[in-house]
C-alpha cells in the first residue's frame, strides 16, 4: 500500500504545524512534526510512504497534484489547520479527483475539534482521524489493506451510507519510547534548512520529549484538541539517544528545539535530562518551551547541558487576567524566574497576549510594563487567537465576541494572524493597535539596541539568527499590522 502524507500547499511559507498557524512576522516555519511521527510509524510497519511538506518546499497545488498523479497513493493523509481549513479540504478533494481509488483522511487540531462539521463540507473527504493520530492512521492503513471494518478503528470519524460515524475515542499513547525517532523521518524526506525558529540557532531540528500538558490554560490548542492534558514522557535515555542521532546525522544542525508544551513541568526530569546530556557528552545547543518556576540550580545545570533559550508564556501583567485564563502563576514569580535565568546565562523569549477575558486598557498597560521590567531577550505581543475545541473559543463564542464564523478570516489577506475577537471593553482594532505599540515600545528602546549590540559582539554565533529573524520582523515592526 502506498501512503501520501501531505502538509498541503496554501500561502507561501504558511506555518501550519504551529499552535497559531499563519505566515509569521519573524519568518518562523515549523517542521510538520506530528505528520512526520505518523509517517515514521507507518514506515516501521512496512508501508510505502511519501511525506511532502508543500509550504516548506515552495510547492503549489499543481506540483502536489502532479506528485500524487505519479505516485498514485492508496491512502492520503492530509494535515489541516483552522485558518486554512477550506483550502485544505479543497486540496484534499482535488487529490481525490485524480486518485479516485485513494482513501482521503484529514488530521490536525481543527478537524479533531469539528470532525462532523468538517466532513459535511465536502463529500470527497472519506474520514477524519481525531486527536493523537499516529496509531489511528496505522490501523486505518492495515484495515484498508485487508478490506476490514472501519468501525473497528478507534479515533476515526468517517462517512458511511450518507451519515457520519464517530468511533470510540483512542487512548493516548503511554509508552512514547515505542515511537520511532521523528528526526529519522526528517532525514529521509525533509530539508532542515527550510525550517526556522528565531529562538534557536539556524538550522535546527525540532523534536519533542513529551506529549500532553497537565496545566489548564484556556487558550492553548494542543492539549485541548490533539495531545490531551495527560502529561506523558519519553525516557531520558530515549531523548538523549535521539539527540545523539541528530548530532551524527545532521552535521549542519546548530541546535535542537524541544517543542514540548512545557518540558520544564517536571523539575526532576529536567535535572535528569541535563545530567544525561552532560554524561554522554552530547554537544549541541537546545531550546525549549518552559513555565515560570524553575530554580537557579536547575537552570544552571540545563545551561551546562546546552540549553540556550527558554520560550516562556508570561501572557499578561495583570494577575486578574492570568487567573481568568487559568494560568496558575503569580507575577512575582516571573520576576524571580527572570533573575535566575539571567544569572544562569539562559536567554528568555517572552510571550505576551492581549484580549483575554477581563482585558481593558489598564491591564494591557500592565502587560507592556511587565515586559519592559522583565527584559527578556526577545518578546512577542499578539491578540489572543482562539480555536475550536478550546475553552477560550467557547467563552468568546458564547458571548458573541467572535466577529465571524468564516475560519479563513483568522488570517489577513497576506496570511498574518488576524484578530477576530474583541473583549467586552475593547474592539479588535484596539487590541491590534496595542500589540503594534507594545512591539515598538519593547524593541525600539535605546537600551535594547545596546543590549543586542553587546550580545553579538560577545557571541558572533548570534548574528546569523538575529539577521534572519530581523529581515521580515522589522518591516512589520515599523509598518504595524492590518486588522
Amino acid at each position: 500500500m502506498k501512503i501520501l502524507l501531505l502538509n498541503p500547499p496554501f500561502l507561501k511559507k504558511f506555518s501550519r504545524p504551529q499552535r497559531s498557524p499563519a505566515v509569521t512576522k519573524s519568518g518562523t516555519l515549523y517542521f510538520p512534526m506530528w505528520l512526520a511521527y505518523a509517517a515514521g510509524v507507518l514506515m516501521e510497519n512496512g508501508f510505502d510512504v511519501d511525506l511532502v511538506d508543500a509550504p516548506a518546499d515552495g510547492y503549489v497545488l499543481y506540483d502536489v497534484i502532479e506528485k500524487a498523479r505519479k505516485y498514485q497513493p492508496d491512502l492520503i493523509v492530509l494535515d489541516t489547520s483552522t485558518p486554512s481549513i477550506y483550502n485544505d479540504i479543497n486540496v484534499a478533494g482535488q487529490l481525490k479527483d485524480i486518485c479516485s481509488n485513494a482513501f482521503v483522511v484529514l488530521v490536525g487540531t481543527h478537524v479533531s475539534a469539528l470532525p462532523e462539521e468538517t466532513l459535511q463540507i465536502d463529500n470527497r473527504i472519506d474520514a477524519v482521524a481525531v486527536h493523537e493520530y499516529d496509531y489511528t492512521i496505522l490501523d486505518l492503513a492495515n484495515t484498508l489493506e485487508k478490506e476490514g471494518n472501519l468501525q473497528n478503528i478507534s479515533g476515526l470519524s468517517f462517512r458511511q451510507n450518507g451519515k457520519v460515524v464517530h468511533n470510540s475515542r483512542r487512548p493516548y499513547i503511554e509508552n512514547l519510547d515505542k515511537l520511532p525517532f521523528v528526526s529519522k523521518v526528517y532525514k529521509k524526506f525533509l530539508n532542515i534548512k527550510n525550517y526556522f525558529n528565531p529562538n534557536a540557532f539556524y538550522p535546527m531540528v525540532t523534536v519533542t520529549t513529551s506529549r500532553g500538558c497537565a496545566f489548564r490554560c484556556t487558550f492553548c490548542v494542543y492539549p485541548q484538541t490533539l495531545m490531551g492534558r495527560h502529561f506523558r514522557l519519553r525516557s531520558v535515555e530515549n531523548v538523549v539517544d535521539e539527540m545523539k542521532y541528530i548530532v551524527e546525522h545532521f552535521p549542519q544542525a546548530k541546535a535542537i528545539f524541544f517543542e514540548d508544551d512545557t518540558l520544564t513541568a517536571n523539575k526532576k526530569r529536567c535535572n535528569d535530562l541535563a545530567d544525561c546530556i552532560i554524561k554522554r557528552k552530547i554537544n549541541i545547543s537546545w531550546t525549549t518551551n518552559a513555565r515560570v518556576g524553575l530554580d537557579l540550580e536547575t537552570m544552571r545545570k540545563m545551561k551546562k547541558a546546552g540549553c540556550r533559550t527558554l520560550c516562556v508564556g508570561f501572557e499578561s501583567g495583570s494577575q486578574i487576567i492570568l487567573d481568568n485564563m487559568k494560568k496558575n502563576v503569580k507575577i512575582e514569580k516571573m520576576t524571580a524566574f527572570m533573575k535566575n535565568a539571567k544569572k544562569a546565562g539562559i536567554l528568555i523569549h517572552g510571550c505576551f497576549m492581549a484580549g483575554l477575558p477581563g482585558e481593558n486598557n489598564a491591564t494591557m498597560k500592565q502587560t507592556i510594563e511587565l515586559a519592559k521590567r522583565l527584559k527578556p531577550d526577545t518578546a512577542q505581543f499578539y491578540p489572543v487567537m482562539v480555536y475550536p475545541g478550546t475553552e477560550a473559543y467557547d467563552w468568546y463564542k458564547k458571548r458573541g465576541l467572535i466577529a465571524t464564523d468564516d475560519f479563513s478570516k483568522w488570517l489577513t489577506p497576506g496570511g498574518l494572524h488576524n484578530t477576530v475577537i474583541r473583549t467586552e471593553e475593547l474592539s479588535s482594532e484596539e487590541l491590534v493597535r496595542f500589540c503594534d505599540y507594545a512591539r515598538r515600545a519593547f524593541y525600539l528602546r535605546p537600551g535594547y539596541f545596546l543590549y543586542k549590540t553587546k550580545q553579538v559582539i560577545k557571541n558572533p554565533r548570534e548574528i546569523k539568527r538575529n539577521v534572519k529573524a530581523a529581515k521580515t520582523f522589522f518591516k512589520h515592526l515599523l509598518l504595524g499590522s492590518k486588522v
